[in-house]
């Protein structure tokens, strides 16, 4: 351990095994790095092939490979939920908790400062045994998320039973009038008592390591979400600690895959649509082709990155009758994986129309010039686009029914809403996105949060 409050850091990363909570751990990961701080990066190994790249500092980043037991039920070499379907994500927690014992030996052998986690909600117990190791519940979900979702009646017979004005109704003292999930959308709150591992729940999972741990560390800023903040740690009653957005750097070169750069260039600046899911959802069938029909019907040239929807095998197959006839070139449609903040900077690039995924948000508030149109599915995403549209006013969340389905004319009316000229929601959209992007983009912004977080983990340690 270290003998002064002035010595380098040794962290253990070990996030959730899913490339969306991976990613983000090593982003700050890197950024503790440039500071000169030790890291333990715990990962599967085919993680680690992809994610060689993005370590910025290998002479200070170690990646530690975790074999991940098999468990019945679980498809071999499954490491991460890119591997299975969502259905069996559950056995991958299993298999997760599984490394206890193997995660205390590594602890005990090195007794790092810190600990960061999410998921294995185990950490802080087994921290406490060994003694002398801190550790951080790391969220890289908007903070409104656990302040909504996580502070609330455990009873599962009791929350289940209650109707849906109940079920969405936020918990006492909760910041927001406007970030909030509708009464059709309580369903979206359902998957928190459903089993996520053996024996334990979403809710208990995530309240537990929240509970449990020394301080819990949100990844933003104060200044869009610090009420948020400050009430996770009134009822946590934990210190909440800020990274900031830690947003990646410009990615500079070319945009050569898939002949993205000519197609692009094709068009005028500031015209064309771009829509992307992230790399998990999968529409079902008839909702993509809502999907696409609204992006023909705003008449704009638009790129769609999406997976093939349910029961289908490519995305060709699924496109209405007649579509790649009408559209031709007009319309590009991808199902894999594009440098998305390439595409977002690129000239021609005018709207984007995003699922509102966290890592997204960030980067398209403060990355990108685009006007934004919000598409969310999730209940971490729906409550990102109420903050981006009801406090931020930067976007414009589509319309959907009560059933969560946008038709083609939402969609549709969503992008010309913000992309027409003279259109006065468009122009004050656009004029607070300029706002809050030169905010989070002033020199100095993202390396006082990070300077500041560092300061706060060495206060931890004589806490």
């Amino acid at each position: 351990m270290a003998d002064s409050i002035h010595s380098k850091l040794q962290i253990v990363m070990f996030p959730w095994l899913a490339f969306g909570h991976l990613i983000p751990f090593l982003s700050l990961s890197n950024e503790l790095a440039r500071k000169g701080h030790r890291i333990s990066f715990l990962l599967p190994k085919n993680a680690e092939i992809k994610l060689q790249n993005f370590n910025l500092y290998p002479n200070l980043i170690t990646f530690h490979t975790l074999k991940i037991p098999h468990i019945h039920g679980l498809p071999y070499g499954a490491e991460t939920t890119a591997d299975v379907p969502r259905s069996l994500e559950t056995l991958l927690a299993t298999a997760m908790d599984e490394l206890y014992d193997e995660i205390k030996s590594f602890l005990r052998n090195l007794k790092p400062h810190f600990v960061f986690f999410d998921f294995a909600h185990w950490v802080p117990e087994i921290a406490t045994e060994i003694g002398g190791i801190k550790t951080l519940c790391y969220k890289i979900v908007c903070p409104a998320t656990s302040a909504y979702s996580l502070i609330r009646s455990p009873e599962k017979s009791v929350f289940m039973a209650s109707t849906a004005a109940e079920k969405v109704r936020p918990p006492p003292g909760y910041p927001s009038t406007t970030v909030v999930l509708h009464e059709h959308e309580a369903k979206l709150l359902e998957f928190l008592f459903q089993e996520y591992g053996k024996g334990v729940t979403i809710y208990e999972r995530l309240t537990k390591g929240m509970t449990q741990c020394d301080a819990i560390a949100l990844k933003t800023c104060r200044e869009i979400e610090g009420t948020f903040g400050d009430y996770i740690a009134t009822q946590f009653k934990k210190p909440v600690l800020y990274t900031g957005p830690v947003l990646p750097d410009p990615e500079k070169g070319p945009l050569e895959e898939h002949g993205l750069s000519s197609w692009l260039e094709k068009f005028e600046p500031g015209s064309v649509v771009f829509c992307a899911f992230g790399s998990q959802l999968i529409l079902e069938k008839k909702q993509f082709q809502e999907l696409v029909l609204g992006l023909e019907l705003t008449g704009l040239p638009f790129l769609l990155v999406v997976k093939p929807p349910e029961g289908t095998k490519s995305v060709e197959e699924a496109l209405p009758e007649g579509f790649k006839e009408r559209v031709q070139e007009k319309g590009l449609i991808l199902d894999c994986w594009v440098p998305q903040l390439k595409i977002l900077t690129h000239e021609s690039v005018g709207c984007f129309v995003s699922h509102c995924g966290y890592g997204s948000m960030w980067e398209s508030l403060a990355l990108c010039d685009c006007q934004l149109v919000l598409l969310p599915s999730a209940n971490d995403q729906t409550l990102s686009a109420r903050l981006m549209e009801q406090d931020l006013k930067v976007g414009v969340e589509v319309k959907k029914d009560e059933n969560g389905w946008f038709s083609k004319e939402s969609l549709c009316k969503a992008v010309k809403c913000v992309m027409d000229k003279d259109s006065q929601v468009g122009c004050l959209v656009k004029e607070n996105h300029r706002k809050w992007k030169e905010v989070l983009s002033s020199p100095g912004f993202m390396s006082n949060y990070i300077d500041s977080f560092i300061q706060n983990l060495y206060e931890l340690l004589v806490k």
